[in-house]
């Protein structure tokens, strides 16, 4: 009796989304078609008038390493999509309990190997806890940019990564003696703090080197920056940063959570050299 109810809902979600694909299959047809008018329409306006373009600033430097291919959403059951769009999470490709233990790893890599005073003298910033958090979160970041291309479980890794540092800046805030009210307060700022630059980093790694140190700019340097020489410095590493943990395994990190990090500053940023894969056992240790 219990699992008619269920059966019949599978049903007209499988309906429904078969409807779905056919009328979005036709409106992409049909938009597709409209854009090559409307491109040619414009093409044959513009071509008179070469001023008014203007070539956006890229660092050809970093550029020449291969870029890692995207990967395509898993194809999930039916019953799958019934349950996480409950707010559950299915079956994954690995054991959830292995991708929590990698996550925290990951996490503890953009707190012990990040040399934070490094940080604190090469861009200038005071040495609180709030610096602190403004240099892990980015580090952060780059961590969430890479696990996001591994699908659902890369997704799933994402949200205890970020779960960690919460926990992590908790303890902080409490070992520091920072009472509750004041703790809370922080808290809520450093949560609209991190959310805000996530955003302004994802716009700036697919953006030029402008936007990208204007995102630093604003988040990082808490708009308390004026050499330029840092915001170049930031930019680069970022950018190598980003071009070296696309080079690593997806499958070593969703299994080990071992990241390593590049020097700040370096000679040579474009020797970019894949690290050594981690060796694992059965249980994901």
């Amino acid at each position: 009796m219990y699992r008619r109810p269920l059966q019949s809902a599978v049903r007209q979600l499988l309906n429904a989304s078969a409807s779905r694909a056919v009328l979005g299959k036709a409106t992409e047809q049909a938009c597709q078609s409209r854009a090559l008018v409307a491109c040619r329409i414009t093409a044959d306006a513009c071509v008179p008038n070469h001023s008014q373009c203007r070539a956006l600033h890229i660092t050809r430097e970093l550029c020449s390493v291969k870029e890692t291919p995207q990967t395509t959403d898993e194809e999930v059951g039916a019953f799958t999509k019934v349950i996480e769009a409950m707010g559950f999470t299915g079956p994954l490709k690995y054991n959830k309990w292995k991708i929590k233990i990698a996550a925290l790893r990951m996490y503890t890599c953009c707190v012990e190997r990040i040399n934070y005073d490094e940080f604190f003298e090469k861009c200038s910033l005071p040495d609180t806890l709030n610096s602190w958090f403004l240099v892990a979160q980015l580090h952060v970041w780059m961590c969430l940019v890479r696990m996001r291309q591994e699908g659902r479980a890369g997704k799933y890794m994402c949200r205890y990564i970020v779960h960690s540092m919460w926990e992590d800046v908790e303890q902080r805030s409490k070992i520091m003696g920072i009472d509750a009210i004041h703790r809370k307060e922080s808290m809520k700022v450093m949560t609209e703090t991190f959310y805000a630059a996530l955003f302004g980093y994802d716009e700036g790694i697919l953006s030029d080197d402008c936007v990208l140190a204007a995102a630093l700019w604003r988040n990082m340097f808490n708009r308390q920056c004026d050499d330029p020489k840092q915001l170049e410095m930031m930019v680069e590493y970022v950018r190598k940063q980003m071009q070296f943990i696309d080079a690593l395994d997806g499958e070593d990190l969703l299994l080990t959570g071992e990241v390593k990090w590049r020097p700040l500053v370096e000679e040579n940023a474009q020797s970019i050299l894949k690290v050594p894969t981690p060796t694992y056992n059965d249980a994901g240790l």
